[in-house]
Protein backbone atom coordinates (compact mmCIF):
# COMPACT_ATOMS: atom_id res chain seq x y z
CA UNK A 1 0.00 0.00 0.00
CA UNK A 2 1.80 3.28 -0.97
CA UNK A 3 2.33 5.83 1.86
CA UNK A 4 0.51 8.75 0.35
CA UNK A 5 -3.20 8.10 0.17
CA UNK A 6 -3.75 11.36 -1.84
CA UNK A 7 -2.27 13.90 -4.19
CA UNK A 8 -3.33 16.31 -1.66
CA UNK A 9 -1.45 15.05 1.19
CA UNK A 10 1.36 14.45 -0.53
CA UNK A 11 1.31 17.98 -2.09
CA UNK A 12 1.12 19.53 1.62
CA UNK A 13 3.77 17.53 3.34
CA UNK A 14 6.45 18.07 0.25
CA UNK A 15 5.43 22.04 -0.31
CA UNK A 16 5.68 22.48 3.43
CA UNK A 17 8.83 20.43 3.63
CA UNK A 18 10.66 22.96 0.89
CA UNK A 19 9.19 25.94 2.28
CA UNK A 20 10.64 25.38 5.35
CA UNK A 21 14.08 24.64 3.28
CA UNK A 22 13.65 27.71 1.91
CA UNK A 23 13.75 29.88 5.61
CA UNK A 24 17.10 28.30 6.29
CA UNK A 25 19.91 30.73 5.37
CA UNK A 26 22.31 28.02 3.45
CA UNK A 27 19.96 26.73 1.45
CA UNK A 28 18.14 30.24 0.36
CA UNK A 29 21.30 31.83 -0.31
CA UNK A 30 22.68 28.77 -2.76
CA UNK A 31 18.85 28.72 -4.22
CA UNK A 32 19.17 32.81 -4.19
CA UNK A 33 22.93 33.30 -5.35
CA UNK A 34 23.01 30.82 -8.12
CA UNK A 35 19.79 30.81 -9.22
CA UNK A 36 19.36 27.58 -8.36
CA UNK A 37 15.86 25.83 -9.50
CA UNK A 38 14.86 22.43 -8.89
CA UNK A 39 12.18 20.81 -10.14
CA UNK A 40 10.94 17.63 -8.09
CA UNK A 41 9.09 15.58 -10.40
CA UNK A 42 6.91 12.97 -7.68
CA UNK A 43 4.98 10.12 -8.69
CA UNK A 44 2.18 7.88 -7.07
CA UNK A 45 0.40 9.98 -7.14
CA UNK A 46 1.66 12.45 -9.89
CA UNK A 47 2.67 15.69 -8.95
CA UNK A 48 5.67 18.83 -9.26
CA UNK A 49 7.11 20.88 -7.31
CA UNK A 50 9.17 23.83 -8.41
CA UNK A 51 12.14 25.41 -6.12
CA UNK A 52 13.88 28.64 -6.77
CA UNK A 53 14.35 31.79 -5.27
CA UNK A 54 10.57 32.78 -5.95
CA UNK A 55 9.32 30.13 -3.83
CA UNK A 56 7.70 26.41 -3.99
CA UNK A 57 5.16 26.29 -7.17
CA UNK A 58 2.97 23.00 -7.12
CA UNK A 59 2.56 21.71 -10.94
CA UNK A 60 4.21 25.21 -12.23
CA UNK A 61 4.25 25.57 -16.17
CA UNK A 62 7.09 23.32 -17.33
CA UNK A 63 10.53 25.64 -17.59
CA UNK A 64 14.14 25.06 -17.37
CA UNK A 65 15.43 24.16 -14.23
CA UNK A 66 19.16 23.80 -13.05
CA UNK A 67 17.82 20.07 -11.26
CA UNK A 68 15.18 17.49 -12.42
CA UNK A 69 14.83 15.19 -9.45
CA UNK A 70 12.42 12.39 -10.31
CA UNK A 71 10.84 9.52 -7.51
CA UNK A 72 7.90 8.01 -6.56
CA UNK A 73 6.17 9.56 -3.16
CA UNK A 74 7.31 6.02 -1.68
CA UNK A 75 10.64 6.32 -2.14
CA UNK A 76 10.74 10.74 -1.29
CA UNK A 77 8.88 9.30 1.96
CA UNK A 78 11.60 6.47 2.84
CA UNK A 79 14.74 9.46 1.73
CA UNK A 80 13.83 11.97 3.60
CA UNK A 81 12.62 9.76 6.64
CA UNK A 82 16.56 8.60 6.65
CA UNK A 83 15.16 4.79 5.43
CA UNK A 84 17.19 6.09 2.15
CA UNK A 85 20.61 7.14 1.34
CA UNK A 86 20.59 9.52 -1.76
CA UNK A 87 23.56 7.89 -3.70
CA UNK A 88 21.67 4.52 -3.05
CA UNK A 89 18.70 5.64 -4.44
CA UNK A 90 20.62 7.29 -7.33
CA UNK A 91 22.39 4.24 -7.86
CA UNK A 92 19.94 2.20 -8.24
CA UNK A 93 17.81 3.74 -10.32
CA UNK A 94 14.80 4.69 -7.29
CA UNK A 95 15.80 8.24 -8.11
CA UNK A 96 17.03 9.85 -11.28
CA UNK A 97 18.61 13.50 -11.56
CA UNK A 98 18.96 15.28 -14.45
CA UNK A 99 21.60 18.42 -14.36
CA UNK A 100 25.27 19.37 -13.65
CA UNK A 101 26.97 16.87 -11.08
CA UNK A 102 28.42 19.55 -9.15
CA UNK A 103 25.16 21.21 -8.56
CA UNK A 104 23.94 18.50 -7.17
CA UNK A 105 27.13 17.48 -5.16
CA UNK A 106 26.64 21.47 -3.70
CA UNK A 107 22.96 20.89 -3.35
CA UNK A 108 22.43 17.54 -1.52
CA UNK A 109 24.11 18.75 1.66
CA UNK A 110 22.31 21.65 2.20
CA UNK A 111 19.27 19.73 2.11
CA UNK A 112 20.05 18.09 5.89
CA UNK A 113 17.22 19.93 7.49
CA UNK A 114 15.24 18.91 5.37
CA UNK A 115 15.72 15.10 7.02
CA UNK A 116 15.76 16.71 10.77
CA UNK A 117 11.88 17.84 9.93
CA UNK A 118 10.27 15.72 7.61
CA UNK A 119 8.65 12.77 10.50
CA UNK A 120 7.24 15.52 11.83
CA UNK A 121 5.23 16.73 8.99
CA UNK A 122 4.56 13.51 7.37
CA UNK A 123 3.38 12.18 10.90
CA UNK A 124 1.05 15.56 11.06
CA UNK A 125 -0.21 15.08 7.87
CA UNK A 126 -1.53 11.52 8.90
CA UNK A 127 1.64 9.39 6.90
CA UNK A 128 1.83 6.35 8.05
CA UNK A 129 5.63 5.27 8.94
CA UNK A 130 6.95 2.17 7.16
Amino acid sequence: MPVYTSQAQAVAVFSQLFEIMLEDDDFARLVRDQSLSVRFVHTKPEFELLVDADGVRVDAPPAPTTLLIKMSCDTADALWAGRLLMPIAVATGKIRIKGSVAKVIEFVPLLRPAFDRYPALAAAAGVSAT
